[in-house]
This record gives C-alpha cells, structure tokens and sequence, in this order.
C-alpha cells in the first residue's frame, strides 16, 4: 500500500486534485469545476466522489495520510477561506469543517496558494534544503510564501506575508482592493501589461505591442516581442525589474532569506526579468546583505505546483 496525501488546489473555475507521495510522485489526479457551484456543500460532495474514484482507479492501493487544501483567501489557523473575491462563496466559509464531514479521521488543512507554493517548494522543489527563503507567484497578481527557520511564516491572524499589497508607489496605480500603487499592480501579468499600454501612449517609437488590444494582451506576449528586439517590450520588463527588485531589497532587510524563487506565467521569461530584478535588488541592499541572496525560478515551474503545494502542506504536518 503506497502511502500518499490529496492535494487540492480550489481556483475560481476549476478545482485540480491529486494523490501525491513523499517525493512528488502522482499515482492519479483530476479536475472539477468551481464555478458551477453556487452551495458550498454540494461542491465538496462531488468533489469527495470524485476523488474518491481517483483513489479507487489508481494502480496502486492508496492510503491516504492527509489532505491539504490551497484556495485563495484562505487562512491556516481558522480552515477558513474569507471574502474570496473570484469564488462564487461568499463570506467566511468552514471548508476544513465540510471536507472533514466526508473525509473522516483524515487530518485536513489549509492555506492559501502562494504559502502551498512555498511548502511545494520546501518538499519537492529547489529549497528541500534551505530553511529561510521566499516564494513570489507572478500570476494576475502577485503572492508569496515566507519561510523563516523552517516555517511559513502566517502571523497573529494567518495572513502574513502579502508581498503583494506592499505600496511601492504613492499615488500610484489602482488595485482591486481599492488602494493605490501596491506592489502587483506593477509586478504581475496584469501590471506588466498596464506598464506596456502605459509606456505606449508616452512614446511615437514603433512596437509590435500596438497591435494588441488591451484585453488581447498577454505577459507572454510581452515576453516574445522583448525577445524580438521589440524596444518597448524590453523597457516593460526593465521596469517591472526595477520595482520588483527594489522591494525585494526591503524583504530581504525583513527576513534575510537565502533564496528567492519566482513562480508562475511572469516568471517564465527567464533572465529577461531575473538578471535585472538581481542588479536593482543588490544596488539597493546594505553591505551586510550583498551577494548573499540568490534569485531564481521555482524548480516547479513545469510542474502542477498548486497540487503539489497543497499535498505538500499535508505532508509537512505529518513529517514534522
């Protein structure tokens, strides 16, 4: 009988789950959808069954030890997800509660989706030894995961660590919570793209960016036209490097983490953002940090991470 933990990741429209073993192996896996669930306890019902059948279509015999959830919003000391913008429950929902109704004397926990990187990371990833490090998502928006002495790091009420909601720009731009100039407003897929249109109405310099709409854009699209030799394209990437890098100088004052790793769509561009976030990152580093502190992309970046994080939450619990 292989011993595995279920980790599930719950997005706004689809939830992904999967058996996961101790070194990352998955023996099954699948999807739902979220979003067609409007009753909270019908959704996890079917999820059970559906994992479940997961279970039972494996090659193996499963036991399983554990259960970890990733959602957005979510907080590890209550097993609560709270005021999730992108999912149709609103409120403060139990879910940690509900799963265990189906999932009896199995251990389930949660926590959102940027601390399941992290763990994902810390137990199958680039960090397996590495105590103090940082995980920073680069998706619509921006998240991170501290590890400090081994640990995530949650704070008095579990969320510590929003890296996102930093301000970096007084004034600046607008972000979904209604503040101005935070972080992933300019660090994200969604900022490099506000950065590119930006840029474009301030200049008469050709680019193959003009031939995008704003909602046709994309950060890959960024990414491509910059490796193109597309000028505006460069200085978006430049840019966003330049704040990210410069933040990430403060954090480091914070934490003094021995590695900082990149994940998500943002993140895929490589050096193209890596090298100058390093450069602005040590320029504005005291002596005491400089050239002690790596950057680089998750060793999952290839990987379902969210799956793995949230397996890896589980299996963190049970192994420590």
């Amino acid at each position: 009988m292989k011993e595995v933990t279920i980790g599930i990741d719950i997005g706004g429209t689809f939830t992904k789950f999967g058996c996961i073993d101790i070194n990352g192996k998955s023996y099954n896996n699948g999807v739902i959808s979220t979003d067609q669930y409007d009753d909270i306890h019908a959704y996890i019902k079917d999820l059970h069954d559906e994992i479940r059948k997961c279970i039972q279509s494996a090659n193996e015999e499963l036991d399983i030890k554990g259960i970890g959830i990733g959602a957005p919003n979510s907080n590890y000391y209550t097993g609560q997800i709270e005021h999730a913008a992108n999912l149709n429950w609103k409120g403060k929902v139990p879910i940690v509660d509900i799963v265990k109704q189906y999932f009896r004397d199995i251990p389930v926990l949660l926590t959102n989706d940027a601390n399941a990187a992290a763990l994902g990371e810390m137990v199958f990833g680039n960090a397996r030894d590495m105590k103090n490090f940082i995980v920073i998502t680069l998706g619509t928006g921006l998240g991170s995961g501290l590890v400090v002495n081994g640990q995530l790091v949650y704070g008095h009420d579990g969320f510590a660590g929003e890296l996102g909601h930093v301000m970096v720009k007084e004034g600046g731009r607008l972000s979904g919570f209604g503040l101005r100039g935070s972080l992933e407003t300019y660090v994200s897929a969604t900022g490099i793209k506000r950065t590119a249109f930006a840029l474009l109405a301030d200049t008469n310099e050709e680019s193959i960016l003009q031939d995008f709409s704003y909602r046709e854009l994309t950060s890959e699209d960024i990414y491509n036209a910059a490796m193109a030799g597309d000028n505006v394209a460069k200085q978006c990437f430049e840019y966003t490097a330049e704040i990210l890098g410069k933040s990430l100088a403060n954090t480091v004052a914070h934490t003094s983490p021995e590695a900082i790793f990149l994940f998500g769509g943002l993140a895929k561009a490589g050096d193209m953002i890596i090298k100058p976030a390093k450069k602005y990152m040590e320029e504005h580093l005291i002596p005491a940090f400089k050239n002690k502190v790596q950057i680089m992309p998750s060793g999952l970046l290839d990987q379902n991470v969210a799956v793995l994080g949230a397996s890896a939450l589980a299996w963190n619990d049970i192994t420590q």
